[in-house]
């Protein structure tokens, strides 16, 4: 393809639409649910999964500590409940090994939400600072073509 047919396509394009960045999108539709005439998907800010994270991690602690005192609690009872001949107590430390497993379960789903969310507020102010740099190298490629053009 010759240079000058290439300039004739660039300034074919330009005539057909705007020179400036658009970012494609489909109109806004309306109604939507809900009232107060708002529209549009889920909205939440870093404020607020910070704050879901922040009680994640204050349940975890908690719950581990308090968790710990019922198991052992349970299982002193069951002991006695025992010894003594109850079979309440085998029941009871039935319930006691269930109540591990339970616990076990509550504690790795509040960690993972805590650990998960502050994984997802570097990544995302990651992917914001990749983003700036991306727009600021798309400003310095179009000055370059600019100077070349003779613009």
């Amino acid at each position: 393809m010759a240079w000058d047919e290439w300039e004739q396509l660039k300034a074919g394009a330009a005539e057909r639409q705007p020179t400036q960045m658009r970012l494609n999108q489909l109109p806004p539709e309306p109604g939507g649910s809900g009232g107060g005439g708002r529209q549009g998907d889920l909205e939440v800010h870093q404020k607020d999964l910070a704050a879901i994270g922040d009680a994640a991690f204050e349940l975890h602690q908690n719950f581990e500590r308090v968790s710990d005192h019922a198991r052992a609690a349970s299982q002193k009872a069951a002991g006695g409940l025992a010894s003594q001949g109850f079979a309440l107590g085998r029941a009871l430390d039935h319930v006691a090994s269930r109540w591990v497993d339970q616990s076990r379960s509550l504690l790795d789903a509040t960690a993972h939400i805590s650990n998960h969310l502050d994984y997802s507020q570097g990544a995302h102010a990651g992917d914001e600072v990749h983003i700036a740099g991306t727009i600021s190298s798309i400003s310095t490629l179009d000055t370059g073509f600019n100077e070349r053009k003779g613009a």
